[in-house]
């Protein structure tokens, strides 16, 4: 069972934009869903708008998976009560601030998808 306070954080390998394929293959791209209640909310910060919608689906990620896409179970965290520092507004960015998280140095998808499994931030 998932807990109610749990996210996914999702990690895609393709992309339309040719300067992100010089990131790692798999992690160009980087989405999340939160959970509430007996739903998931789906955050997708593209580079020209970000998209929510609210999905169903009983087995979220899973279904991810199947369809080629890495995902991290992780939690909500408290943010520090500091202003968050400047940062472009990256897919990374965003996720990271729903998240809760200010770790300045993790700028794209792969190094937050390190940062989320290590063993400190596994819930």
């Amino acid at each position: 069972m998932i807990p109610a306070s749990c996210a996914l954080v999702g990690f895609v390998h393709t992309t339309d934009l040719w300067w992100l394929r010089l990131l790692r293959p798999g992690f160009r791209h980087c989405f999340v869903a939160v959970r509430s209640g007996p739903f998931w909310v789906v955050i997708d910060p593209l580079s020209h708008h970000t998209t929510i919608r609210v999905e169903t689906i009983a087995g979220l990620a899973g279904f991810y998976r199947r369809h080629g896409i890495t995902v991290v179970t992780t939690r909500l965290r408290p943010p520090p009560r500091r202003a968050a520092p400047w940062r472009p507004y990256t897919c990374v960015e965003a996720v990271k601030r729903i998240l809760g998280i200010q770790a300045g140095g993790v700028i794209t998808p792969w190094q937050l998808y390190r940062l989320l499994t290590s063993k400190e931030n596994i819930p």
